[in-house]
């Protein structure tokens, strides 16, 4: 008696990942919207604006609408690069597969935001990246959306339950 299982889904490899990547995805980027909104409205609470908590959620609610949209294409700018180069590299070292397409998640996001910056009119895109608290809470979003893909798309398909 074997116990091990065969995988008897035929589909290609890519398809059981679009998924996942999709959810991860749409994490970084309300994650990014809603941390990016926050930011600027603490800023305004700084400069002795009151902002009631229906206020913030209206403006939040707005950012992701009109803001998350264009961040998420910021997003996926990074991860095209960034994320076939961790699969590479996770051939080599499975082991470090997660932290792999974490940190590439993250850093991904970064690059981007910061090629944004170089091109876009004004000093930054995104005022919550100007500096590197700010950068580093949107891009843990990244991370945090780089770990749910890399375990949603284990070598052995224990994740893809939960999508089903």
């Amino acid at each position: 008696m074997s116990l091990r299982t065969t995988n008897t889904d035929t589909s290609p490899r890519w398809t059981r990942h679009l998924a996942p990547l999709l959810l991860a995805w749409l994490l970084a980027a309300v994650w990014g919207s809603v941390v990016q909104t926050q930011w600027n409205l603490r800023a305004l609470v700084d400069l002795g604006v009151n902002i009631a908590a229906t206020e913030r959620a209206s403006v939040t609610l707005q950012d992701l609408i009109s803001f998350a949209p264009v961040y998420a294409g910021i997003l996926a700018a990074g991860w095209l690069l960034a994320l076939p180069v961790a699969h590479l590299l996770a051939r080599r070292w499975p082991v470090w597969r997660s932290p792999l397409l974490a940190a590439a998640a993250g850093a991904g996001m970064v690059a981007a935001v910061r090629t944004v910056d170089v091109v876009a009119p004004m000093p930054v895109f995104i005022d919550a990246t100007r500096h590197l608290p700010g950068l580093l809470a949107m891009s843990a979003g990244a991370v945090v959306a780089g770990l749910l893909y890399a375990l949603l798309t284990t070598a052995n398909g224990a994740g893809q339950k939960h999508l089903r």
